[in-house]
C-alpha cells in the first residue's frame, strides 16, 4: 500500500500548499458534522474538527498518515464559516470592512502508529475599506461562497485585504510552520526534508 500522505479535505487551496511544498499526498474527503458546540471556543473548534475528520479518513486506512484542517474567521466574538449564499457572503464581508479579525486555523497529523498530533494558527487580517458595491461585484464572482468568512486571500480576495499578522498560510487554510510542527512532532520529518536538501 502507498506511504504518501492523505489529506482529509476537500479544499483545493490545502491541496495547493502541500504541492508547493513537494509533498506526495492523495485526497480522500471526510464525511463528519461540522457543527459547533454551544459556548466553544473558535480555537477548539477547528483543533477538534480537524482531529475528527483525521480519524474518519484514519479508521478507512489504517498504518497512512493523514492530515485534516478546518479554518473559521472570527469577529466581535462571532465565528463566520462559509456563507450559506450569495446575500450571507454580502452580511460577512460587511462586518469584516475596514476592521481586523482573525482567522483560526486547525491541523491534525495521525502518523502511521496511530498516534494523532494537533493544534491551532491564529493570524489577524485587517481588511481595506470597501463598499457595497465592491462586495456585491466580488460575490457575483463566485469566490466567496466556499471559503471561510467570505473571502479568499490568495486570489481575488486579495485585493480586501490590507495586511496580515501571522501565517498568511493559515489563512489560505493550511499554516505551514505548524504543520511542519506536526510532522516533527510525528517523526514524518522526513516527508519534507528531502526537498529542502541543497
Amino acid at each position: 500500500m502507498s506511504d504518501s500522505l492523505i489529506l482529509a479535505s476537500a479544499s483545493p487551496r490545502r491541496a495547493d500548499v502541500l504541492r508547493m511544498l513537494g509533498l506526495e499526498f492523495e485526497v480522500v474527503i471526510p464525511e463528519v458534522d461540522e457543527s459547533i458546540f454551544d459556548g466553544e471556543a473558535p480555537g477548539p473548534y477547528v483543533e477538534r474538527l480537524a482531529r475528527t475528520k483525521a480519524s474518519a479518513v484514519a479508521r478507512r486506512f489504517p498504518g497512512r498518515a493523514v492530515l485534516a484542517g478546518d479554518t473559521v474567521v472570527v469577529i466581535d466574538g462571532e465565528v463566520l464559516g462559509k456563507p450559506t449564499d450569495s446575500a450571507d457572503a454580502v452580511r460577512m464581508l460587511g462586518r469584516l470592512s475596514g476592521r481586523e479579525h482573525a482567522v483560526a486555523t486547525g491541523l491534525a497529523l495521525i502518523v502511521p502508529d496511530g498516534s494523532i498530533h494537533s493544534g491551532v494558527s491564529t493570524t489577524g487580517v485587517s481588511m481595506r475599506d470597501f463598499d457595497e458595491d465592491t462586495m456585491q461585484r466580488y460575490v457575483a464572482t463566485g469566490e466567496p461562497l466556499d471559503k471561510a468568512g467570505a473571502y479568499a486571500i490568495q486570489s481575488l480576495g486579495a485585493a480586501l485585504v490590507r495586511s496580515v499578522r501571522g501565517d498568511y498560510y493559515a489563512v489560505v487554510g493550511l499554516p505551514v510552520s505548524l504543520l511542519f510542527d506536526l510532522l516533527d512532532r510525528g517523526g514524518c520529518s522526513h516527508r519534507v526534508e528531502r526537498h529542502l536538501s541543497t
